[in-house]
């Protein structure tokens, strides 16, 4: 044989060795058990996908590790190229270990029940007893008490008669159930994942939302999907109504009700139709879930410039921090002259004083707003064509305005209140609006992973109830009497064996018509 012969033989075998171990139910449950602890940093980092803006605060928290992090893929976790190829050698893994375990099964259903054993008393459980029935009686008793159980019966030689049955066949197809579930499980998911988006935006009350990629405030999307497929609504933020526990229960400030009312076009051209969106109660539009997953606070400025033009009239979302609602913000106005101006700040919903002094909200719901903001002036960055999250100001360029006691310059304003800026303008508390936070996410085939989970519990729930049995009944004739041996094994060890020997001998001799005591 040639070198290059055997050198060949050698990959094929390699090839054949790997192959086997990749397809090894071990493997599996090794990868499956590594797909959960690689799941573990998704929960503990945040993710892009999910909370763009929690990243970005991750950043500037922790400026050392975040890089690292970032080039491992901890803050994309699910559609890293490692969390990826556990995924793949998985599904891999699993198919290549049910494709043959399922024609094993289906030779097994095919086959005969394997014959009786020479020695019944080698077995776990026998019994032996004599009837005045004949053999044939026996044989027929004998199907009648094993109902359902594949049976097959042979005459060995004359006067001597056997019986053998087996039953349970479907704890094996329950496992594969199982196995084959979990596949489903996996396709289902990646194929949402790959063809499916997810993305949020904030809508103040009296505002509206298109569904285009330029209205998200976070998006992310699977590798797969195409930004033309976004289905065109559009909705209309009407009324947001948020409920708290009040003050002196046991769950003071805790959330009570969230609901979100408006109305909403399926697409252009269409009828206006209305809808309620409550917590876990989405609105369904084409394929697409609108989900309601958060509120908060869009305090309404005015700003007139040093000239007395007014810059800016609209409503600013202040993002909450805590469970009071104590939120941060940032306003923008490029358009003040003779500098532009920033504003960054808080907003306190019903605002108190701490034991230092200083204004905290005590109560989530609105009772007694307050603002609190701080100036800057100079260029906001916005020129340059570089993008810039609205709720961060960038103070590269920018100076902040002092007072007379040389700390920042503070504006605290509640609604209706109107305060002086340094540079001459003005700016006024108009009104205080809510929004929602709406999550829109759409997952194609998002049922299939349901199926395959119910579908794996119940084949869980066979795999593991049903008790794979074989049953041999040997019949003898001894002069006037048979002589009858009977013997049961488990393919699974189990401790009531004979218990339950002893309670098919019940049934066996009940119907043979017989109740005289066993040999």
């Amino acid at each position: 044989m040639s070198t290059n012969a055997v050198s060949e033989l050698g990959r094929r075998e390699l090839t054949r060795w790997f192959w086997r171990q990749l397809t090894s139910m071990r493997t599996a449950l090794f990868l499956l058990l590594l797909l959960a602890v690689a799941a573990v940093p998704g929960s503990l980092v945040p993710q892009r996908g999910v909370d763009a803006r929690a990243v970005e605060r991750y950043f500037i928290d922790h400026p050392g590790s975040a890089p690292t992090l970032d080039k491992l893929g901890f803050f994309n976790v699910y559609a890293s190229p490692w969390f990826s190829a556990i995924y793949l050698l998985l599904m891999v893994s699993l198919v290549g270990c049910i494709i043959p375990r399922s024609f094993v099964y289906l030779r097994a259903l095919r086959a005969r029940p394997p014959k009786a054993p020479r020695n019944f008393s080698r077995l776990p459980a026998s019994r032996s007893f004599e009837t005045s029935a004949t053999v044939a009686e026996v044989i027929a008793a004998g199907r009648r008490s094993l109902g359902r159980a594949r049976i097959d019966a042979a005459d060995r030689e004359q006067g001597v008669a056997e019986l053998s049955a087996e039953k349970g066949y479907l704890r094996e197809a329950g496992n594969l159930v199982f196995h084959i579930s979990v596949v489903v499980v996996l396709v289902g998911v990646a194929f949402g994942t790959l063809f499916g988006y997810r993305g949020s935006a904030i809508v103040t009350e009296g505002q509206g939302f298109s569904n285009s990629l330029t209205q998200y405030d976070e998006f992310g999307s699977g590798a797969l999907f195409d930004a033309g497929q976004l289905p065109p609504f559009s909705l209309a933020l009407d009324d947001l109504t948020a409920k708290f526990q009040p003050f002196g229960s046991q769950q003071a400030g805790a959330p009570r009700l969230f609901r979100a009312e408006g109305t909403y076009t399926p697409e252009p051209g269409s009828d206006r139709r209305r809808f309620d969106i409550t917590v876990n109660h989405p609105l369904e539009i084409n394929g697409t879930s609108v989900y309601l997953v958060g509120q908060g606070y869009s305090p309404v400025l005015k700003i007139t410039d040093a000239q007395g033009a007014v810059v800016f009239n609209e409503a600013v979302p202040f993002l909450p921090s805590d469970s009071t609602y104590t939120s941060n913000g940032v306003i923008k106005v490029p358009d003040s002259e003779p500098e532009q101006l920033g504003f960054q700040g808080f907003f306190l919903p019903t605002a108190a004083t701490g034991a230092d002094g200083a204004s905290i909200s005590i109560f989530p719901a609105a009772a007694n707003p307050l603002l609190g903001l701080f100036v800057w002036h100079g260029d906001l960055g916005l020129d340059d064509g570089t993008p810039q999250s609205v709720y961060i100001l960038d103070k590269t360029a920018m100076k902040q305005y002092l007072a007379p006691t040389g700390k920042g310059y503070r504006i605290s304003l509640s609604p209706g209140q109107v305060q002086d800026l340094p540079d001459g303008g003005m700016i006024e508390f108009v009104a205080l609006k809510q929004f929602a936070r709406f999550q829109i996410s759409s997952s194609p085939l998002v049922k299939v992973p349901l199926i395959g989970i119910v579908a794996g519990l119940l084949g869980l729930m066979a795999s593991l109830s049903i008790k794979p049995r074989r049953t041999w009944i040997r019949a003898r004739r001894e002069g006037s009497r048979t002589v009858v041996d009977v013997a049961v094994l488990d393919r699974v060890p189990r401790d009531e064996l004979p218990a339950d020997l002893d309670d098919f001998l019940e049934r066996f001799r009940g119907a043979l018509g017989e109740t005289e005591e066993r040999a």
